[in-house]
């Protein structure tokens, strides 16, 4: 088991007295066998009401609302957590999903058709002809290995940027441009994944690295894929390596964009600046 502390800092700095709207937060991790949280806090300032409540895709979420009005907003969340997934290859398959192409049961293909469906289209020629460079459909390949293989291959051929902007690149934007950062990976292998007829989600959280975070100042995200016999599986394509004990998984969802760790308007002068610390401590 390893234990990790995880300090998130978020700092708004305005033009001018502002009115918050309420604003939606996703920093508490997802509880599970694989993960337990020892404690938490969360500290906002200005002081706010909070509401918690669990959306569609299980996620702990949080609604502050605000009365004053402010020139400047700061979210912190401190989790200590326990994580018990260290040995992340030992699972089974179901026999009938050992080898590729495989077709999952109807009655798993009925909970799971939202994550089947390809966002990108099957018209998007670039992606199609990517895929086709892994995989060919003659070829018989074991489940587990095509996945890591398409894990390795992002990894390979796409250089980390760290972008500041909001949004996640197209599948197709990220094989252009050859760069992306690791939400843009992410949606790379996830949106092969469903061409390839996997069930496949985005997930945002924390990853722990020498001490930190990987990226200062930002959260991390991959791809799970639902792998019958074991389950959802995650697949980390910025760093080419299957998700274990150091991923701290907080959100997760069918499209990217719908799961910001802080999400929320304001009403007043325009102009802002947004500041985010971010650290990961093995306190095991």
């Amino acid at each position: 088991m390893k234990r990790y502390k995880i300090g998130h800092e978020t700092t708004y700095s305005f033009s001018g007295l502002v009115q918050l709207y309420p604003h939606t937060l996703r920093l508490r991790p997802r509880e599970g066998h694989e993960l337990r949280i020892e404690s938490s806090r969360l500290d906002i300032s200005p002081p706010a009401t909070l509401r918690w409540h669990r959306d569609v895709e299980g996620n702990s979420v949080s609604i502050a609302s605000f009365i004053d009005k402010v020139k400047r907003l700061r979210i912190y969340s401190e989790v200590l957590i326990q994580k018990y997934d260290l040995a992340p290859l030992d699972f089974l398959v179901a026999d009938y999903a050992v080898d590729y192409p495989f077709h999952y049961l109807d009655e798993d293909r009925a909970v799971l058709a939202p994550y089947l469906n390809d966002a990108c289209g099957a018209d998007n020629v670039g992606l199609s002809d990517w895929i086709n460079k892994l995989w060919r459909h003659e070829e018989r390949i074991q489940t587990i290995s095509l996945l890591l293989r398409l894990n390795h291959r992002i990894f390979q051929t796409i250089a980390y940027r760290k972008r500041e902007e909001e949004g996640v690149q197209s599948a197709e934007r990220t094989l252009y441009l050859g760069s992306g950062s690791c939400r843009d990976s992410a949606n790379l292998f996830m949106a092969s994944a469903r061409r390839l007829g996997f069930a496949a989600r985005f997930v945002s959280g924390y990853i722990y690295v020498n001490g930190m975070s990987m990226q200062a100042g930002s959260t991390h995200a991959w791809a799970e894929v639902f792998i019958p016999g074991a389950g959802w599986k995650g697949f980390d394509p910025t760093r080419g390596t299957i998700v274990g004990a150091e991923h701290i998984a907080v959100a997760v969802a069918r499209l990217p964009e719908s799961i910001p760790p802080i999400a929320g308007d304001f009403f007043g002068v325009p102009g802002s600046s947004m500041e985010v610390n971010v650290r990961v401590t093995d306190i095991t």
